[in-house]
């Protein structure tokens, strides 16, 4: 047993596939930003394909300038090609489109496209890499360090929960308009259905997840950062380190159902404040504002009543002035 264990601490030492993932959790609502449960939320671990989030991004943002079109053409390079799995398999000089590209990347999560579509749109997978980090420091993504587009294992790649729910919001908010296709569970290429990694996409109850992007490799576990709504209301969930894909599921509805409650009963709180606060302030109102708020008289004899008021005291302090 202890030549054991010795020869398993030698091949940690010597390999980098030994990790032990950084469990986090973090749950804010979209619209405020605000926290609704966190926990680990700000400390460093790889992103894994959560890094392809920033990728469509950059991707979203360029369509949005018309730098590039859906229906523009991509050719595959050899460094693309040669990127690992999971990956779409083009050879060297094959083209995709754009839109094809953005949903081979959502469902397939594949490295072989993120690489091209980063080619594509800063010339190169450096300079690509480098309006990534310019975009992370943007949007406030101060523990995110991004080395390549697919997310594909680096030491130095490193993220939070914090920054991906800050990468989701921007999405989510400033690109609703390409936001849906997070939503798509397959995409057919070349006569091959590929089913999305994000298998809680779907109605669950009254709660509906609607995006975003799975990630894993060994050094970071099974991540996701997800969002979905509830009535009018929504969340971003970011689960990083889950020891299996069906329990980091899991643990992001379970956050969702807590989520949502927290947040409805945050709002009875605030609706129950709101309405003592107006209790008090009705007491302090001039009778006939309280006459009208009570429905006794209408918004005219509301008037009628001030002014006959106004008069009345007018000609009372005529009388002392005599």
């Amino acid at each position: 047993m202890i030549f054991l264990l010795f020869l398993l601490l030698a091949f940690c030492s010597e390999n980098v596939e030994c990790y032990s993932p950084v469990k986090a959790a973090l749950v804010i609502d979209a619209k405020t930003g605000s926290v609704v449960y966190s926990f680990n939320a700000d400390v460093q671990t790889p992103p894994a394909s959560l890094t392809k989030m920033m990728t469509l991004l950059l991707t979203y943002k360029a369509l949005k300038q018309r730098k590039i079109r859906m229906n523009s053409t991509i050719r595959i390079s050899r460094n693309a090609a040669n990127q690992s799995p999971c990956k779409l398999g083009l050879k060297v000089g094959d083209t995709i489109t754009v839109k094809n590209a953005i949903l081979a990347i959502i469902t397939k999560s594949a490295n072989d496209i993120a690489v091209a579509l980063g080619e594509f749109i800063g010339g190169s997978e450096k300079k690509f890499v480098e309006m990534m980090n310019k975009e992370a420091k943007r949007l406030g993504m101060k523990s995110t360090i991004f080395m390549n587009p697919s997310g594909w294992k680096n030491p130095r790649q490193l993220s939070t929960a914090s920054d991906m729910a800050k990468l989701s919001r921007e999405l989510i908010l400033k690109y609703r308009e390409y936001y849906y296709l997070f939503n798509t569970k397959s995409f057919a290429y070349k006569k091959i259905t590929m089913q999305n990694h994000n298998h809680l996409l779907g109605q669950h109850g009254d709660i509906n997840i609607d995006g975003l992007k799975t990630g894993y490799i060994a050094a970071s576990g099974y991540n996701l950062a997800a969002s979905a709504t509830h009535k009018k209301q929504r969340l971003i969930v970011v689960v990083l380190g889950g020891e299996t894909a069906r329990k980091r599921d899991k643990q992001v509805l379970e956050l969702f159902k807590k989520g949502f409650k927290r947040l409805n009963n945050q709002l009875v709180d605030i609706v129950s404040s709101n309405v003592k606060s107006q209790q008090k302030t009705v007491r302090r109102l001039p009778m006939h504002q309280l006459l009208r708020q009570a429905n006794i008289i209408t918004f005219d004899e509301s008037e009628k009543l001030l002014n006959d008021y106004l008069l009345y005291k007018q000609s009372v302090q005529n009388r002392k002035r005599k």
